[in-house]
């Protein structure tokens, strides 16, 4: 269950007309924040954001499935349908075996490193335009900031 600061955080978010990819970086970075604290771990940095992205469709933020194989993207679906239902109650016994396994993986995998790492991947999947574009419009709003 994500803490009520980052909910609010995101519903501000979703106030001010930010896109959906924003208001779920409010989930991703109390993920992170949860295995640099040692709260859990996490095989790579991938599984972090994607246990962040996972708390947000449930919280309600509207992000698109992701591209990929049909087993994510509906499981995606589904965190959405969840995110627009009442809760129900969570199976005690699948949710203690999950957080044992999570227990168990690396805390490194949320490292200021490990995230650079994966952050470059991801931007060299994008194109030299692409890239481009985000480093001019960092450079834009840096002083806003």
């Amino acid at each position: 269950m994500p803490e009520q600061e980052t909910i609010e955080k995101a519903r501000e978010d979703a106030r001010e007309g930010k896109s959906p990819s924003t208001q779920a970086g409010e989930f991703v970075r109390e993920e992170i924040d949860h295995v640099r604290e040692g709260k859990h771990g996490a095989r790579s940095p991938q599984q972090v954001i994607a246990i962040g992205l996972s708390k947000a469709r449930r919280s309600g933020v509207k992000l698109p499935p992701p591209k990929g194989p049909a087993s994510v993207r509906t499981k995606a679906e589904h965190e959405v349908e969840a995110g627009e239902k009442p809760r129900r109650q969570k199976s005690l016994t699948r949710s203690r075996a999950t957080s044992g396994a999570l227990k168990r993986e690396s805390k490194s995998s949320a490292s200021r490193q490990a995230l650079s790492r994966q952050a470059s991947k991801s931007a060299a999947k994008r194109g030299k335009r692409a890239r481009s574009a985000a480093a001019q419009k960092a450079a834009r709003t840096r002083k806003a900031a």
